[in-house]
């Protein structure tokens, strides 16, 4: 993983945008991923430096535990629709960024999935391979078309319809 903001990484000062709560969450994630530790471990871990728990940091917290938890089934969807990849050369950080947005799409109804596939954008820039976000882009707009069309997208809140993701909103 490269790191562009080494603050980020070594401040007692919880996040306060979401953005910045899920590098923390994608931190956390490749942690597990190479250690295969437990989750309450790295948890512990990444999450127990903070003197205090800010929104952003409850929301990095429970993104990282939807995420874990349903690991298997989002490698599932990317491994659908990562067409002309073979799913085991996908570089680890874009599976993990893949899955967050996935995790974003399908268990945050108050976040709009566009917001999730540029958060993934972005973080494959900032932590990944120049081809990434491009990878990234096309697989999360195919899982978002196909959840779309199974009704599997549901989104509530302050500028969003049920059901639908078309409404405008503001970027978190």
């Amino acid at each position: 993983m490269k790191y562009n903001d080494d603050t980020l990484f070594a401040s007692t000062v919880p996040p306060t945008s979401r953005r910045k709560a899920r590098e923390i969450a994608l931190r956390a994630l490749y942690s597990l991923e190479l250690t295969e530790g437990s989750l309450r471990y790295v948890v512990q871990e990444h999450f127990g430096c903070y003197e205090s728990e800010t929104p952003a940091l409850a929301f990095a917290k429970e993104l990282v535990e939807r995420t874990y938890n349903k690991r298997e089934e989002y490698n599932e969807i990317i491994s659908k629709y990562s067409a002309n990849w073979e799913y085991g050369r996908i570089a680890i950080l874009d599976k993990l960024i893949l899955c967050l947005a996935i995790c974003e799409m399908l268990e945050f109804f108050d976040i709009p999935p566009k917001v999730s596939i540029d958060e993934a954008i972005e973080l494959s820039k900032r932590y990944s391979t120049e081809k990434s976000a491009g990878f990234i882009n096309g697989v999360l707009d195919a899982v978002l078309l196909n959840l779309k069309k199974s009704n599997q997208i549901v989104k509530v809140g302050r500028g969003l319809k049920s059901n639908s993701s078309d409404s405008k909103v503001e970027p978190e």
